[in-house]
């Protein structure tokens, strides 16, 4: 199948992320990528602050997703979600994501090209992660994340002041991915 014609399929393909739909934060980048005829996305997230109880395994995909917000939020709002009223007795994270972008890439040359543009306006955490016979697949990462574990066996294990900071720092930090998504779609 040719680069074009996997392209106009995976664009036509309904968004199967929990969402369900491109973050508005980081729509204006993936339109722009999905405007040039050597790029596509593949999945993208502007960042977000969750929580989220852990799988014994680890993986994500098996975790008990408590709360999830692409915007910044404060402690009122995780607490109206009741959120915090009864933890599952598995590990509980409070994690801030930072905005992630996956993106099939025609040849090389361009896949370089995107890749050294995304690294020096702060994607650092960024490279090929994929290479099959009619495309690359990038994966464009940045550096901004916060990880604290904030309950166990079902008990709170921080107050509402250290809370408060953690939504504190999270929200500055999505400022500082969005900021980087808003340069890198200037920058194409």
């Amino acid at each position: 199948m040719s680069f074009q014609k996997e392209k106009n399929e995976f664009l036509c393909k309904k968004d199967k992320s929990k969402k369900g739909s491109i973050d508005i934060k980081i729509k204006n980048l993936v339109d722009k990528i999905n405007s040039f005829d050597d790029f596509f996305t593949t999945s993208s997230c502007s960042g977000r602050i969750l929580l989220i109880a852990q799988h014994k395994s680890g993986r994500k995909d098996k975790a008990e997703w408590l709360f999830s917000s692409h915007n910044k939020i404060n402690f009122k709002k995780i607490k109206s979600k009741k959120s915090l009223e009864k933890l599952p007795k598995k590990d509980v994270w409070f994690k801030m994501e930072p905005a992630i972008v996956h993106i099939a890439c025609k040849n090389f040359e361009n896949a370089s090209k995107l890749l050294n543009l995304a690294r020096n306006i702060g994607f650092r955490r960024s490279g090929i992660i994929s290479i099959g016979k009619n495309r690359l697949i990038l994966e464009l990462i940045s550096t901004e994340k916060l990880d604290a574990i904030i309950g166990k066996n079902g008990k709170l294990l921080v107050n509402e002041s250290y809370f408060k900071i953690l939504i504190r720092e999270s929200n500055k930090k999505l400022e500082k991915t969005w900021e980087k998504i808003n340069r890198l779609h200037k920058s194409l």
